[in-house]
């Protein structure tokens, strides 16, 4: 996709006849059980073998010899039929040698251990560094592709490589999300074409998608695919890669973990596991992380790793399993996993599994601290993808370290090229399932589990030897059947200093609260976070007492109406409603709180000068009007029956997102501007100033 060269299929150069494609004389001979109709395609750094399925085969051997040097053949390859979804047609994708060297390759069937007749060989030279060394931009490498895998990206040389993509290119900007403990930059590419937008809300309104590359610092391959493929997409004149750039803006974040990167360990400098503190946010480079998806609102990503299996799959990949992930969130995520990756991965050899296959290892599991799982809580569509480290017994020419490095890191750059495929095709049904969650956590219905995973299945098993993720199903007193209103945190729990994080750089339980975007309403004694908003599945993990990793132990807030009210409701103080029935209007008063969550009001709700205004699921026979509120104002998935306007905001931007409106809708005079987070509004009247984009 990225090359400008055509993927073209190399035939047996000692059969000519095959090239005009006429049978020939060697295939009609051929031997019992002889791999027949072996094809070559190059691919960026691996090549994809397919051949005519031998009956009865239980497996096959790769062989690939130098055309240059010694030429000594090498079995580089094992195909197994729980590779891939279709056993009909195998494929295998060769990898792990130097791009642009040529080389021979044979197949044969084995028959348990008995080997039968070698393929007629094909032979051809792989695809070179992707870039026209004598264009300028697209001659740029990494450390790691000049010394053809010995070394790995140093920071010094990736920041170099980025300012220099940046600096020839129009379609990337380098923007710096944060700095880690020992004050390295941690940088973003955002790439769009022919340029991308300029602020994080115009991005956010592309619909973006995200790579987020090295939060294990000793698990740099997919990191340097990151960069190259940053490289690809910065100077690559494919129309159809174009195309989609033109839609939708790339965030590549190619080093989380800057400091564990330099010192080749798992954790940041602190010693803390990164991908272990995706919710807490107690570290600066998971605070910067959570602030970037906050702000550039990617509806898409997959978080690079390196798993230690040797028989594993090449590519292990998970959706976000915590049971309060919405549904469409997991089945979206699942449909890009199987849907997509698996059949692709059959198609070009690659071995796409679920995390855990083969292993009965206790990975996978569901703790909201994970980042595929946080993201899902945030409403984003993603995948874990686990790059197996090492050959194991199916890449068996992986002794050789270099070898191994390249085998991974292109398997990772195959993978993101095709999630960014895999977007622009699905992207409708990616924002479809995102507005349907925001919608859904907002309105505040059904249990809280604090942990607990769905099942995932050991797809494409049942094969001998595959074993799916281990199921951790939520123990009574990880479910809360019946979630409150909203959390209260008094002045010390939301401003008081803290100690989970290194020093000098901890942040207030405030500061983290308002990196992951949560909306709080300040109250006489304290703080709110109502779970009515985009969030919901996430704020009681780290809120609520029952909490297993949790941030505070809140105070629960539970509804103060829930059956009817007859007559005018005057709110003076704090007012939560749940399904709840007020025949009569509401009128907030200055300073009072209204929270709203899958009620009826047969009348107009009129809030001037409140403290905060949070209306989910609900219907309103008559105007909406929220005037100078202090505090947030969430209007996300009401029906209105009459002209709703949101005037004079101040500090928190307007959420108004997914609403019905029979009447028109009028913003002006709030600072910041609302936001729909690209869930629109339904609106039969007109949309007036500041929503008028909404």
């Amino acid at each position: 996709m990225f090359s400008a060269l055509l993927a073209a299929t190399l035939v047996a150069t000692a059969v000519p006849g095959q090239a005009h494609g006429q049978p020939s004389a060697a295939l009609q001979q051929a031997e019992p059980n002889q791999v027949q109709g072996l094809t070559v395609v190059q691919g960026d750094g691996y090549a994809t073998l397919a051949w005519t399925r031998v009956e009865g085969a239980t497996d096959y051997q790769i062989e690939r010899t130098p055309l240059t040097g010694d030429g000594t053949p090498v079995i580089v390859g094992v195909w197994r039929p729980n590779r891939q979804v279709n056993n009909t047609a195998p494929t295998f994708a060769d990898a792990g040698f130097v791009p642009g060297n040529g080389f021979q390759w044979r197949v044969r069937a084995r028959f348990g251990t008995e080997a039968q007749p070698y393929s007629t060989p094909v032979s051809g030279t792989t695809r070179a560094h992707w870039g026209d060394p004598a264009a300028p931009g697209e001659n740029l490498r990494t450390q790691w592709e000049d010394t053809l895998g010995a070394q790995y990206t140093s920071d010094v040389n990736e920041y170099a490589y980025t300012a220099a993509i940046d600096a020839a290119s129009d379609r990337v900007r380098v923007v710096e999300i944060g700095r880690t403990v020992q004050d390295r930059p941690i940088n973003m590419l955002v790439i769009g074409y022919p340029k991308p937008p300029a602020t994080p809300e115009a991005v956010a309104a592309t619909n973006p998608l995200m790579v987020n590359c090295n939060v294990h610092g000793n698990e740099p391959g997919d990191r340097e695919a990151c960069l190259i493929m940053a490289r690809q997409l910065a100077f690559t004149k494919d129309s159809k890669t174009l195309d989609l750039l033109s839609k939708t803006t790339m965030l590549i974040v190619p080093t989380l973990n800057g400091d564990g990167r330099a010192a080749n360990t798992r954790g940041n400098s602190t010693g803390q596991d990164l991908n272990r503190d995706h919710s807490l946010i107690r570290q600066p480079e998971t605070h910067s992380l959570a602030e970037m998806v906050r702000d550039y609102r990617p509806v898409a990503g997959y978080d690079g790793h390196e798993y230690g299996n040797t028989n594993a799959g090449d590519l292990p990949m998970l959706p976000p399993r915590h049971q309060n992930v919405a549904q469409g969130i997991f089945d979206e995520s699942q449909e890009m996993i199987e849907g997509h990756m698996y059949a692709q991965g059959a198609q070009d050899g690659w071995w796409a599994c679920p995390y855990g296959c083969t292993s009965n290892a206790t990975v996978g599991l569901s703790e909201e601290t994970i980042l595929r799982n946080t993201l899902g809580l945030k409403n984003v569509v993603n995948s874990l993808l686990e790059l197996r480290s090492s050959g194991g017994p199916t890449r068996p020419d992986e002794s050789n370290t270099a070898n191994n490095r390249r085998r991974k890191t292109y398997s990772a750059l195959w993978t993101f090229n095709e999630f960014f495929k895999y977007h622009g095709a699905n992207v409708k049904d990616i924002t479809k399932a995102r507005a349907e969650a925001i919608t859904f956590q907002s309105a505040n219905e059904g249990r809280i589990v604090f942990r607990g995973s769905r099942a995932i299945e050991a797809y494409p098993a049942p094969h001998p030897g595959e074993a799916p993720p281990p199921v951790d199903a939520p123990t009574p007193e990880r479910i809360l059947d019946q979630p409150p209103c909203a959390y209260k945190l008094t002045e010390e729990q939301y401003h008081g200093e803290r100690t989970d994080g290194p020093a000098g750089k901890r942040t207030t339980a405030a500061q983290r609260i308002a990196a992951h975007g949560w909306k709080v309403i300040k109250v006489a004694d304290g703080y709110l976070v109502p779970l009515s908003q985009p969030q919901r599945g996430l704020i009681p993990l780290l809120l609520d007492e029952q909490a297993v990793e949790g941030l505070v132990a809140g105070e629960r807030i539970a509804p103060t109406l829930t059956g009817t009210h007859d007559g005018t409701l005057v709110v003076s103080g704090v007012a939560c409603l749940d399904g709840a029935t007020v025949r009569g209007s509401i009128q907030v008063r200055p300073g009072a709180t209204l929270i709203v969550n899958g009620s009826s009001i047969d009348g107009p709700v009129n809030a001037t000068g409140a403290a905060g205004v949070v209306m989910t699921d609900s219907t309103v026979e008559g105007p909406v009007r929220a005037t100078g509120t202090s505090g947030p104002v969430v209007l996300v998935g009401n029906e209105v029956t009459g002209p709703v306007s949101v005037t004079d905001s101040k500090g928190v931007a307007p959420l108004v997102a997914g609403n019905t409106v029979n009447g028109p809708l009028a913003c002006a005079g709030n600072s910041p501007e609302p936001t729909n987070m690209e869930v629109t509004n339904s609106v039969r009247g007109p949309n007036f100033g500041q929503c008028a984009r909404l």
